[in-house]
């Protein structure tokens, strides 16, 4: 079967960020036997005109369309992010009556109000690694589609389970020699790379779990390892590992640091850190294997207010970590979010007065917290009626207590005066 499969995304709120998801889909429906086409939005000038142009020349017999962000998650001037996959939806439509499949974490969060936005025919939720080509067979024999695991048609709902693979390993990498990353060349890019997938820590505010379910699955380090390995002999150095928490459990961080180090690959890296557990012999393995940045997302310098987040550490679990990164040359991003369940002007005061002491690299400061379905920010914000029962949240809303927004802004600017590393 000919596949055209397309990355909607071409926001670089950021960095700009291949597409290691649809990589990986596209990777497995290749060895799987069908045909692929891969077309990325971001590395295009003119994105309808290139899915015109593209759909017409390889006929495809079925369409994916990966979708990764929603918004930006800035609750003064929120920019929503669909219409561009809106647009990517209605070229294909226009040349092409094939079945146009959407997935993608963005997706995955909202499987039933995207599709219906988009206008897509159907999408799958979660992993697509075995559920896009299982998909496929069934589209080409004409069978029941209903053993999909994930797939929602518009209009009809979720016709099979998901289903969560324990075994990374036996999931594909894609190939770069095959996924060209030309369109980043020359810009701050780094090769993201996911070793663990699934996360059981249940922060207030988080999307992880609905997107990669709680259970944590892991690929071997020897397995990541030689997959960076063919990516240093395409000409990259520079790798970010996207895990969630790149730390836990420590046994496993220290193993894959280990890799790294025996391989002898002059690698650069960087990678998301959770203060707990935090022991020097795991920062210095980090260190030796060839990490040079931590982002350190620990939200709040008020244990009050980390307790109402359902973090497992306390802000001197930050300062201790953050200690030891510094001492060992690693350079350390920290992240607030600011203004959410129990926030008041004195955690506040309190968290800006602890990060004024931490001697960080760099502090990225967020002001209201963007709510997602089936969290317990959700389930908080409709208790205090800032949200209706019935929202499905697809257009951003955002947890503000009541009456703190402005002086909280006011509050951060003036201190950003003093703290020219901090933004907002």
């Amino acid at each position: 079967m000919r596949v055209l499969l397309i990355s909607a995304n071409t926001e670089r709120i950021n960095l700009p960020t291949f597409p290691l998801g649809l990589a990986c889909v596209a990777q497995a429906t290749m060895d799987r036997g069908h045909e692929v086409e891969w077309l990325d939005l971001m590395a295009e000038s003119e994105p309808e005109e290139a899915v015109r142009k593209t759909v017409q020349r390889f006929l495809p017999q079925a369409i994916g369309i990966s979708v990764r962000n929603i918004d930006d998650q800035n609750m003064a001037k929120p920019r929503f992010l669909l219409d561009r996959a809106r647009e990517a939806v209605r070229a294909c439509k226009r040349v092409s009556g094939v079945p146009i499949v959407l997935g993608g974490a963005g997706y995955s969060l909202f499987p039933e109000s995207s599709l219906e936005y988009l206008g897509a025919d159907m999408g799958i939720q979660g992993e697509g690694e075995d559920a896009f080509p299982m998909l496929l067979d069934t589209l080409e024999t004409g069978g029941s589609l209903s053993n999909t695991p994930g797939l929602y048609l518009r209009g009809q709902g979720l016709q099979g389970k998901r289903r969560f693979e324990e075994d990374l390993d036996r999931l594909p990498l894609p190939d770069p020699h095959r996924f060209s990353a030309s369109a980043y060349e020359g810009e701050d890019f780094w090769v993201p790379v996911q070793t663990r997938r699934g996360c059981a820590l249940k922060c207030s505010y988080c999307s992880t779990e609905t997107i990669e379910g709680h259970a944590l699955r892991k690929r071997s380090p020897e397995q990541v390892v030689r997959w960076m390995a063919k990516w240093m002999a395409s000409g990259f150095s520079r790798f970010q590992f996207v895990d969630n928490t790149f730390n836990l459990p420590p046994s496993y961080a220290v193993s894959l640091c280990s890799q790294l180090t025996e391989s002898g690959l002059p690698i650069t890296w960087r990678s998301l850190f959770y203060p707990t557990k935090v022991e020097v012999s795991l920062i210095k393995a980090m260190a030796k294997g060839g990490c040079r940045e931590v982002s350190l997302g620990f939200e709040s310098g008020c244990d009050d207010i980390l307790k109402e987040m359902n973090k497992r550490f306390l802000s001197k679990d930050v300062r201790e970590a953050a200690g030891m990164l510094s001492d060992h040359g690693i350079h350390t991003m920290g992240f607030l979010l600011l203004g959410g369940p129990g926030e008041t002007r004195g955690t506040v005061e309190e968290t800006l007065a602890f990060v004024s002491d931490l001697n960080l690299d760099g502090l990225k400061i967020t002001i209201g917290i963007r709510i997602y379905p089936h969290t317990k920010l959700a389930r908080l914000a409709i208790q205090d009626g800032l949200i209706a029962p019935e929202d499905d949240l697809l257009f951003p809303k955002f947890y503000m207590v009541k009456g703190l927004e402005d002086w909280l802004r006011e509050t951060v600017t003036e201190r950003m005066k003093q703290h020219r590393n901090w933004m907002m």
